[in-house]
């Protein structure tokens, strides 16, 4: 992915900072705003990492921090619930305006009651995303209840949320315990996808319940069992991420301008980023990378890697073919396969003392009711797979530039 700094404008002129985290290709098939948890930052690692999911599977996510919060400007003490939502319509326009409008909105927490809540201000938004959030926004103030006499009586309190200070002020408390998302909810006219653990100690998962039921159709709930509110584990975050990908390609038109296109059978592209470089066949299209080891990302399969495949699937969809036109009763293959480089004696050239021999190992596991024989035969049928025939025939690979 591609991590480009931007800043824009609140409506008191302040300077909101954000991260628009873009496809490696600079080219996404749709636009994301991720609105980040009460006193959190752009920079939670659960918020990278859900962004970084949807990323690498072409969804650019514009991550930012709520005014008085990470690198923002302003005074926290500040602000306030209707804060957050003028905030995040700022962030809609700003990729309005220089981007393209964002078609999916998130919200963690408190970020989710405020995504439901400014939702309707952005009219070319088509799903809308909460995780872990509460139904009523004043259910934050639950963080420092016991502060709160502390706040009416003398207008403001420092109170300690995560470990660290904020100072909380009256005008806070009269936003937040007025706030009421119940109707905007049912007018939403947004597909919704409700994200939330059971075992949420902070927002109780009956929130969810509710949010989902003041909700018109479409909408969805995916329970995160076993997540913390914060999703400190990064499995639980980056599942997250892959989830509302894949959920929202069915409300969102995933369109990708300057696609990769050609008359060929495949097209790849290695771009600025290293060896990251795409793929597209004719109805596909992946990644390819070295690993971290050789100066890649690992976002894909290396080169030799994909080579291996292509044997190894070929041998799979072989046996399965033989099997199937006669009636061997095969119930799964299993190719595993290493390539590597080997020295070996160069008869050919005497003045070489050795040559590199490319090998690659292939061991196959075959399950089923099969006889000896009919394993001997498969064995032999698996060197008949187009790609092995191919790998031993003399190949040879014509260039231009075009």
């Amino acid at each position: 992915m591609k991590l480009e700094p931007v800043k824009f404008q609140n409506t008191e002129s302040q300077t909101i900072h954000a991260i628009l985290e873009l496809p490696v290709d600079g080219n996404p098939l749709a636009y994301a705003i991720f609105a980040h948890c009460f006193t959190c930052s752009k920079d939670l690692k659960a918020v990278v990492n859900i962004s970084r999911a949807m990323t690498q599977k072409g969804i650019a996510v514009l991550r930012f921090d709520f005014t008085g919060l990470g690198s923002s400007e302003g005074d926290f003490s500040n602000t306030n619930f209707n804060s957050n939502i003028s905030d995040l319509v700022s962030a809609y326009d700003f990729m309005k305006e220089q981007y393209k409008a964002p078609a999916i909105i998130i919200g963690h927490s408190l970020g989710g009651a405020a995504v439901l809540a400014a939702a309707h201000q952005m009219p070319e938004a088509k799903a809308v995303v909460t995780i872990g959030s509460p139904f009523d926004p004043g259910h934050v103030t639950h963080m420092f209840d016991k502060d709160l006499e502390t706040i009416k009586k003398e207008g403001e309190a420092t109170v300690k949320i995560g470990g660290r200070p904020f100072k909380i002020r009256q005008q806070f408390i009269e936003d937040i315990e007025q706030a009421n998302n119940d109707q905007k909810i049912s007018k939403l006219k947004k597909s919704l996808l409700v994200m939330h653990s059971p075992q949420d100690e902070i927002v109780g998962v009956e929130n969810a319940r509710k949010i989902y039921e003041a909700a018109h159709h479409p909408k969805s709930f995916i329970s995160l069992d076993g997540a913390n509110h914060l999703l400190t584990k990064n499995t639980d975050s980056s599942y997250v991420g892959n989830i509302i990908a894949a959920w929202a390609e069915r409300y969102v038109e995933y369109k990708k301008e300057n696609e990769l296109t050609s008359e060929k059978q495949v097209t790849v592209r290695t771009g600025m980023d290293k060896y990251l470089t795409e793929i597209k066949t004719e109805n596909h299209y992946l990644l390819a990378d070295e690993p971290k080891s050789l100066g890649g990302g690992d976002f894909g399969p290396s080169p030799y890697d994909l080579l291996v495949a292509a044997l190894g699937a070929c041998t799979g969809m072989t046996l399965r073919m033989y099997a199937d036109r006669k009636e061997i009763d095969l119930k799964e293959v299993k190719v595993h396969l290493q390539h590597s480089k080997e020295h070996t004696k160069d008869s050919e050239n005497p003045e070489s003392k050795s040559s590199v021999l490319d090998q690659i190992e292939r061991e196959i596991e075959l399950t089923g009711n099969l006889t000896a024989e009919q394993r001997d035969r498969l064995l032999e049928i698996a060197d008949k797979c187009p790609v092995h025939r191919t790998l031993h025939n003399e190949i040879v690979v014509k260039t231009k530039l075009i």
